[in-house]
């Protein structure tokens, strides 16, 4: 079982690590053609993260060891989220499965690593930066946490390859109320925690409205593409995630030859589809003001609970 669930995260992490700026640039180029502009093409972050790797990163006066060491620290953490969540199959590691919890604290760790990122220069945007960062990481994981616990009540299981196995075997599941509410809240705080519209604008470099932008602006080099490819692998994964949960259909449940390429190629879709219908949305909506920000993430909490109160009445009755 360890030997097949190494050879499963091995494999997801190859095709996040492939996938995710090619998702990156198709939702960018979407977003571009719905706008009347011709777009950079969807391999433009591959080719963004080619030239970054090729120079050397510059610190700031006065930066400590946490400008080198923190994006490290967020690929790091992405890779291993990649490797844990059920995105290709449900096999799990015997001693380390791929529990709700583990989850969340993995993406906390990326989350603070790229605070004290923003912290460490001392500029003005960079504070900012950070502060609303964690800001909206304090209202996010809570709502993560409760709309996969909701999920997870049927199941009897924090497992999240657990949970998407019973939604498998049992499709009325997907469609239950409290899997819907669920769903709807894990949609919006996916959004807050990836930093997408209407939460942040990863196109602007207002120092204003910037949250993601703020903390990586004394990034370069090398330093600035781990943490690109962290945040997109981040991107990858949630969305991922996400699909899995609403179409469990072409995940593997053993690890094979045949299985993990029918499940690579649903993965594509349905990153694909998801990405280009959240850059569409991400369209026709604003950047909502910070002060109106915990108003929209406690309302997916809110969400979130009644998903879980819903999960106990249907498990009771």
């Amino acid at each position: 079982m360890n030997a097949a669930a190494a050879v499963l995260a091995i494999c997801q992490v190859v095709v996040l690590v492939v996938l995710s700026p090619l998702l990156v640039g198709l939702m960018r180029q979407v977003r571009a053609r719905l706008e009347g502009r011709v777009g950079a093409g969807i391999g433009q972050p591959w080719r963004d993260l080619r030239k970054l790797l090729a120079k050397e990163p510059l610190q700031a006066d006065g930066t400590s060891w946490l400008s080198v060491a923190a994006p490290v620290v967020l690929l790091v953490s992405s890779l291993l989220v990649c490797a844990l969540m059920p995105l290709l199959g449900t096999v799990t590691f015997t001693r380390l499965p791929d529990d709700l919890f583990v989850v969340v604290s993995v993406l906390l760790l990326g989350t603070v690593a790229v605070a004290l990122l923003g912290l460490d220069a001392g500029t003005a945007f960079g504070g900012m930066g950070s502060s609303r960062h964690m800001t909206i990481a304090a209202l996010v994981e809570p709502t993560v946490l409760v709309s996969v616990y909701a999920l997870s009540i049927p199941v009897g299981s924090s497992v999240l390859s657990r949970i998407v196995e019973a939604r498998l075997q049992d499709p009325a599941r997907i469609a239950a109320p409290a899997s819907l509410l669920a769903l709807l809240a894990l949609t919006v705080a996916v959004v807050a925690e990836t930093g997408r519209l209407p939460v942040d604008n990863p196109a602007t470099h207002l120092e204003l409205t910037m949250v993601h932008e703020a903390m990586v602006l004394e990034s370069s080099g090398r330093d600035l593409a781990w943490l690109e490819l962290g945040s997109w692998l981040r991107l990858g994964a949630l969305l991922g995630l996400l699909s899995s949960l609403l179409v469990p259909w072409g995940i593997a449940t053993h690890v094979s030859v045949a299985a993990l390429l029918v499940a690579t190629v649903a993965l594509t879709v349905k990153l694909a589809a998801v990405g280009a219908l959240l850059a569409a949305v991400e369209v026709s909506l604003a950047k909502v003001r910070l002060f109106r920000v915990p108003e929209l993430l406690a309302g997916s909490f809110v969400l979130a609970f009644l998903a879980v109160t819903a999960s106990y009445l249907v498990v009771q009755v």
